[in-house]
């Protein structure tokens, strides 16, 4: 299936300071669409099942000295193969001259050579990091992201129920704003999400009454952070008489984005509640279980500790 997001050829060899070494006609709208990379090992002796031309080719010294095993004519058929194949580049690692048949192939078949300094393993590592943020899953979802102790909290809730009240009140105790009003989210990994602010509003926030404000201005640069991981997400929501809400804390609530499980919670929100300090419990609370403590299902175990020991002495006392 192929990958809804891309990144041009042009930003990667601007983020990594790549040298063109020849440039293909496609080379301005290159579009790299595929997180893997490849290495041609076993493409320079001529096997190519399961061949992606959309990854992009990283040749390094394992390769470079076992091209330099070849006699020239070895080395041109070797190339021409995998120059026919086509991907949207080939970058030679560790500053290495390329040879003059990976060249001469090059023109024929008109592919991109680009070049860089870095250690192979090195350069490989940061570019898949790169190209998966990139090519990430992603979506805008309404609401507020705050990073509290470490923990993301991503408060959800209808408009005007207080979720910026509640973050610039999070912000005053010393935790950071993410994003206010629109949460960019990327799935990263197997069950990792990355929120951020889009661009345009990031480090701005909306209070009604007021209007906008620049938060990194009237806080400081402590009191913003640019992404973080999405651990806890809150649901606040105006208090409605008579609907049950958890008192103990055992009943588990998850909410699903993007496919990844994330758990939840349902604060009711009413005039004297303090959303900011009870929203701070609540990121507490979720640390401390993802470390294997569960306050809830501790003071349950206690209570039916307690009450069999009670029970059990009264048996005891009948006997």
């Amino acid at each position: 299936m192929e990958n809804l997001y891309s990144v041009k050829l042009t930003k990667l060899v601007e983020d990594y300071d790549l040298e063109v070494l020849r440039s293909g006609k496609d080379y301005e709208k290159c579009e790299v669409k595929t997180g893997d990379v490849s290495r041609p090992g076993l493409q320079l002796i001529g096997y190519f099942d399961y061949y992606d031309p959309l990854r992009l080719e990283v040749l390094g010294k394992v390769e470079k000295t076992f091209l330099d095993s070849m006699n020239p004519r070895e080395r041109r058929e070797s190339f021409e193969q995998l120059m026919a194949q086509g991907f949207p580049a080939l970058i030679i690692c560790r500053g290495m001259e390329p040879f003059p048949e990976c060249m001469e192939m090059a023109e024929k078949y008109d592919r991109t050579i680009l070049r860089t300094q870095e250690i192979t393993t090195d350069f490989m590592g940061a570019l898949i990091t790169s190209l998966r943020n990139y090519l990430a899953p992603r979506i805008t979802r309404h609401g507020v992201l705050v990073e509290i102790y470490g923990e993301g909290v991503l408060l959800f809730g209808e408009s005007g129920v207080g979720k910026s009240e509640t973050a610039i009140e999070l912000i005053k105790r010393g935790h950071r704003l993410i994003a206010d009003d629109a949460v960019e989210i990327k799935r990263m990994g197997v069950n990792q999400l990355i929120g951020s602010a889009p661009e345009l509003i990031r480090h701005y926030m909306e209070l009604r009454g007021i209007g906008v404000v620049d938060v990194r201005r009237l806080f400081g640069v402590s009191a913003i952070k640019d992404s973080a991981n999405i651990d806890l997400v809150v649901n606040l929501e105006p208090w409605r008489d008579g609907a049950v809400y958890d008192r103990l804390g055992l009943e588990e609530l998850h909410t699903t984005i993007l496919d990844i499980e994330l758990p939840a919670v349902t604060i009711p929100v009413k005039p004297g509640r303090n959303l900011a300090v009870i929203v701070e419990i609540a990121a507490m609370n979720n640390r401390y279980k993802r470390m294997g403590y569960n306050a809830a299902q501790a003071f349950t175990d206690q209570i039916n500790k307690h009450f069999e020991e009670a029970m059990a002495q009264q048996e005891s006392q009948q006997e």
